[in-house]
């Protein structure tokens, strides 16, 4: 197991804005703060939303993620990035060009296709087919690793009929590691399995929890990205931000009307 880090890393964080604390930028903020590490958070769109739907959306102009990510990068030791939701293929190209400069900073890749749980967000299949492509080709070249659910996994992986293919599919891209969530399911297990080149694949089981929450994906790459920041191993920081996520989840709290929120600060005793 490699050592967690005494000091306090930076790690740059671009999602959308997500009020309820969900998912988004604070969801990053909340699991880096957690783990010891300082967020930079850069929003990539604005929403209108509660705890049961997506109701408007506003996004960031890519000349202005490029400001501020630049910003940071030239005035702050990053030590890892995260990349969130983004929806426009302008902003993915953005991206692409800045982390071309800095190749030896790791990057963990969430592709969040879609933010709503229960209506679609504004962009059509074509739209969602552009960006999907743009993060294949563009992005994921880029990234350490890459942490779709199964849904996304086919989305990205459009002619693969399995998880494994899935997951090879997107290895072709040069991608460093792959870890599909819900690849397998059971009535008592949520089993996630993590790809390599060259490598069997290795399988993550985890007890299925009652309630349902929404924001584990953004819980589970902001923590894999604070790990890496921290200077973990990619096959340790993995272990260690599964193990984060479902403690979140076990301990998610229902502040609405719709989906419970992760606690990302469940080892606090005053915030249960």
């Amino acid at each position: 197991m490699s050592e967690f880090s005494s000091t306090s890393p930076v790690m740059i964080s671009l999602s959308s804005h997500d009020p309820t604390g969900s998912t988004g930028v604070q969801a990053d903020i909340e699991t880096s703060f957690s783990l010891g590490v300082h967020c930079c958070p850069i929003v990539t769109a604005l929403c209108a939303r509660d705890t049961r739907q997506l109701i408007e959306l506003q996004p960031t102009d890519a000349s202005l993620l490029i400001e501020q990510t630049r910003a940071i990068l030239e005035d702050m030791p990053v030590a890892a990035i995260k990349l969130g939701y983004f929806c426009q293929t302008e902003q993915i190209e953005a991206m692409h060009s800045i982390l071309q400069d800095y190749p030896q900073i790791p990057v963990v890749l969430d592709p969040v296709l879609s933010l709503s749980i229960n209506t679609p967000d504004a962009i059509t299949p074509e739209a969602g087919n552009k960006l999907s492509d743009a993060l294949l080709h563009l992005l994921l070249p880029l990234a350490s690793i890459t942490t779709p659910d199964i849904v996304e996994a086919q989305q990205l992986a459009r002619q693969a009929d399995s998880v494994d293919a899935c997951a090879r599919e997107l290895l072709t891209h040069n991608c460093e590691a792959v870890l599909i969530t819900g690849a397998k399911r059971t009535s008592e297990h949520f089993i996630n399995c993590f790809y390599r080149p060259r490598q069997p694949a290795r399988e993550f089981c985890w007890p299925r929890l009652a309630q349902f929450s929404h924001g584990s994906g953004a819980t589970l790459s902001a923590s894999l990205c604070a790990y890496l920041a921290h200077g973990l191993l990619l096959s340790d920081a993995v272990e260690q931000a599964q193990q984060f996520t479902w403690s979140s989840l076990k301990a998610s709290r229902r502040l609405g009307m719709g989906h419970s929120i992760p606690n990302r600060l469940f080892w606090c005793k005053h915030n249960r």
